[in-house]
């Protein structure tokens, strides 16, 4: 969308070029090996963007210092999905089984992410439940869908048409209230859980050796195409809310993140990579 909005502003076209895997390494490394000229954005999740600190001694990059802040774009709640057929009518249902058999339910992960919601889910209801880690959000939805693993915290956006369609079951919405498209699901309180409430973020970034003022630039056409009301139409129907902060904020939330994910691996004793 945004790709789309900023080529009917500017008359240029704008190539999406997505890089799976390697934990967002290689998305990075794109970005930083292009040349610092503005012409290449990153859009970057949470797990780039701060995740990634805390479960990497040392990372190939630096989620602050090599980054030039754009804007926060959106953040979306996600929700506890299970194959359709499951025997888990309720997450109580799960979280039941869970504790009756330590160690023998499994969850897909398809980024750091969501290894870190699963985990704080495991440490909040006192479970214990074994990592499938995929190769993006995607895989780990796929999975759910074939039955290979018990449940899954995913990005609610990818897997409402699937609950709709009846193809997974959700178990909870992982926001204070219910999400219109999914009203069957419910809310992180009504399901019993009522301090997960886990949320899966993008951002725009450019290189941090871009000019200055070549950076307002793109935050000003950012902005635009923020604005724009069709963007706000579109966010909407995907349960994601768009943000559109200013530099300084996304700045400030990235550390709010690092920090508090960097506790919660501490926690339940994620060991660092």
């Amino acid at each position: 969308m945004f790709a789309r909005k900023i080529g009917e502003i500017t008359g240029q076209g704008v190539a999406v070029e997505n890089k799976a895997g390697g934990n967002g390494f290689i998305a990075v490394q794109s970005l930083l090996s292009a040349p610092a000229d503005g012409h290449t954005v990153f859009i970057g999740s949470n797990s780039t963007l701060s995740t990634n600190a805390a479960l990497f001694k040392k990372l190939p990059y630096d989620p602050l210092k090599d980054f030039a802040p754009i804007s926060l774009l959106s953040r979306g709640a996600c929700v506890v999905i299970v194959p359709a057929n499951s025997r888990y009518q309720t997450l109580k249902d799960l979280i039941d089984d869970a504790h009756k058999r330590p160690g023998a339910l499994n969850y897909g992960s398809g980024s750091i992410s969501y290894r870190l919601y699963s985990e704080w889910l495991n440490e909040m209801v006192g479970m214990k439940t074994t990592e499938i880690p995929f190769k993006g959000a995607g895989a780990a939805i796929n999975a759910i869908v074939s039955g290979e693993v018990d449940f899954a915290v995913v990005d609610a956006s990818g897997a409402i048409e699937l609950i709709v369609g009846g193809r997974v079951r959700g178990l909870a919405f992982t926001a204070p209230d219910r999400s219109p498209l999914i009203p069957n699901v419910p809310n992180a309180s009504e399901a019993g859980i009522p301090n997960f409430l886990a949320y899966n973020w993008v951002a725009a970034a450019v290189s941090a050796k871009t000019p200055a003022a070549i950076v307002e630039k793109l935050i000003a056409l950012f902005q635009q195409v923020g604005a724009a009301l069709d963007v706000r139409e579109y966010y909407s129907r995907q349960s994601t809310s768009l943000l559109m902060t200013p530099p300084a904020d996304l700045t400030r939330y990235q550390k709010e993140e690092i920090d508090r994910w960097k506790r919660l691996a501490q926690t339940v004793n994620i060991e660092q990579q």
